[in-house]
This record gives C-alpha cells, sequence and structure tokens, in this order.
C-alpha cells in the first residue's frame, strides 16, 4: 500500500518496534496482564488530529478510544491489534485500516460518505458485504482473509484498486461494475480460468500468480492493461495473450515455447520467465531483439540457462544488446 502522506497534525502510538513481534500472536502475548483498566492511549492527542495511528497497541474495543472527541480525524490506522468489531467509526473519515485483527464480520460503516481506502487485510472475513454502498472508495484490501466469493462490490465505480490475495476465492466474477478498476490482485488463490473481464476497460495490473491457470483466456479485450503477472500456475504456452504489454511475469510455469506470442508487444521493458522449459535462445532472440524500451529479462531456471550456465549470461546480451539487466545481474547502466 503507498505511504500516507504526511500532515501537520497528526498522532502515532507504537508501543512495539521489532518488527520480529509485529505478528497476531505477539499481540496476544503481550495483552495479557498488561492493559490497565480504563488507559486512555489517546490521552496525548491533540484535539486537531488529522491522522491517528494505534499500531501494535492491544486495542480491543474502536468504541473505547471516543474517537468523537477528535472532530478533524481524516485517517485511523489501528493495525496489528486485537479488534473482532467494526464500530464507532468517525463519519468524516478518509483512510480506515484495520489491517491485522480478529475481524470476522463488516459492519457498522454507513456513515462513511468520504471514504477513499479501506484495509481489512488479515483478518477473519468469510464473506464481503456491507460495503457496496461506499461509493467513493478508491483503494479496498481484503488480502488474506478467509473469502471463497468476490461478491457486495456492485456499483463502486470508484474503485481503482482491489486487492484481494491469498483467500480462498476459486472464480473470477462479481467485477462488471467496477468501470474505474485499474488494479486486481488475486495471487493465491485457486482460480482455475480468468473469464472475459473486457468489461474493465480501466484494468492497467493484474496480479494473478499461484493459482490453477492453465490456459490465458477472458483478457484480450483489455485496452490499457500493461502488466500481468501470471507466474506459478500450470501453463504450458502463451497462447491467447494478445495485449501489448509493458511488463509479463510468466516465471515459474510449464512453457516450452514463446515462439509468436510476444512479437506484438513493442512496449515490451520486463520480461520475467525464470523457471521454465524455455531452451532455444534463437526462438527468445527472434521474439524480443527488436523491443527498443527492453531493459529487463530474466530466464535462470530454464533449460537456455541451466544446459550452459558458464556461457548463458554472454549470450544472451549478445542476443539482446539492448537490455540492462538478466537476471538480477545489471550488465548496462548507462541511460
Amino acid at each position: 500500500m503507498s505511504s500516507k502522506p504526511s500532515r501537520s497534525s497528526s498522532y502515532h502510538s507504537d508501543h512495539h518496534t521489532d518488527h520480529e513481534v509485529s505478528d497476531q500472536e505477539a499481540v496476544e502475548q503481550h495483552s495479557e496482564g498488561k492493559e490497565e483498566e480504563g488507559e486512555d492511549l489517546l490521552e496525548d492527542c491533540p484535539y486537531d488530529s488529522v491522522d491517528i495511528d494505534l499500531i501494535h497497541s492491544r486495542v480491543k474495543s474502536i468504541a473505547d478510544l471516543h474517537l468523537d472527541r477528535f472532530p478533524r480525524i481524516q485517517t485511523l490506522c489501528l493495525r496489528q491489534n486485537l479488534i473482532s468489531t467494526i464500530e464507532a467509526i468517525p463519519s468524516g473519515l478518509k483512510e480506515l485500516d484495520l489491517y491485522d485483527n480478529k475481524i470476522d464480520h463488516i459492519s457498522n460503516l454507513d456513515g462513511l460518505s468520504e471514504i477513499e481506502s479501506l484495509d481489512l487485510s488479515f483478518n477473519k472475513l468469510k464473506t464481503i458485504k456491507n460495503i457496496s454502498h461506499l461509493k467513493t472508495l478508491r483503494n479496498l484490501y481484503f488480502v488474506q482473509n478467509k473469502i471463497s466469493k468476490i461478491q457486495g462490490l456492485d456499483g463502486m465505480d470508484k474503485l481503482i484498486n482491489l486487492e484481494l490475495g491469498a483467500n480462498r476465492i476459486r472464480k473470477i466474477e462479481g467485477l462488471d461494475t467496477l468501470t474505474s478498476l485499474e488494479q486486481l490482485w488475486l495471487g493465491k488463490n485457486k482460480i482455475t480460468e480468468i473469464p472475459n473481464i473486457g468489461a474493465l476497460k480501466s484494468l492497467r495490473l493484474i496480479s494473478i500468480q499461484s493459482n490453477r491457470l492453465t490456459s490465458i483466456t477472458g483478457i484480450s479485450d483489455l485496452p490499457n492493461l500493461e502488466e500481468l503477472y501470471i507466474s506459478h500456475n500450470g501453463l504450458t504456452s502463451l497462447y491467447g495473450l494478445e495485449n501489448n504489454l509493458r511488463v509479463l511475469d510468466i516465471s515459474s510455469n510449464r512453457i516450452t515455447s514463446i515462439a509468436g506470442s510476444l512479437k506484438h508487444m513493442s512496449n515490451l521493458e520486463e520480461f520475467w520467465a525464470s523457471n521454465n522449459l524455455l531452451e532455444d535462445l534463437k526462438e527468445i532472440e527472434d521474439e524480443l531483439h527488436d523491443k527498443e524500451h527492453l531493459e529487463t529479462v530474466y530466464l535462470e531456471g530454464n533449460p537456455v540457462q541451466t544446459n550452459q550456465p558458464t556461457l548463458y549470461r554472454n549470450k544472451v546480451r549478445l542476443a539482446l544488446p539492448q537490455i540492462k539487466q538478466i537476471d538480477a545481474t545489471f550488465v548496462r547502466t548507462d541511460a
């Protein structure tokens, strides 16, 4: 997630700064016997605070924070606490961050008429509901929950970024009304195919790595698509990939050939294809030699590298003289 803009009036409290104990178990461990009854965690918070952060602070109840005493609050960050219920949320919020809590139900967000960012990642949610009225939302995060179905998003036409990675989703659905959506993150789910998502004309990025895809379908009608991350699936070819991409990541699939698959990608800057079954360097050269914007290629873990590991990098550099980086090695630094 992008960092929040700094504001002159803000309050931040982080009871623990050791990143090694920043997970939910550590919160619970430190909470036992240490939370004073009636303690006011915001006692020193200025009345006119715009940002309030209480990270890893053993907060169990939002209502007990009495946030109504801060009339100017716009950003509320309560990451890594023990909150199980969403309640008493100030109506003027633009950003609400409840990442890494114990929430299993979305509720009490009715008054948020200006909300732009909502993060409910790393909770215990099974269902997306009670948020479709948040028409001003631009960024929505549900990473690492227990969600099995994409639903409850109808009419959220200002949403530009939707993160649903690390859930239990098997089917891409319920997205057709998200006409402003630019980034769709679906990695680490159980998706077996991409249906036609041509209604999402604004999409610029799709991340769908670590799923169960065996072919590329459903994205040919996305005129603005620039980045496709489709690594760690079961692809054997790039058949059906017609988009003029800037970044393509097909790493860790079972692709044996890219012949005829990349010639239309005149804007290609990065090509990540590590750990596939590519063995023909001449084929790779034919597909990529004319890509004047190409700067980075990853081919390690393919037979083209493993069969001749000492000669590989120099051969790629000669075949593709325009590139600046081969795998993790920079081979050219000039502008």
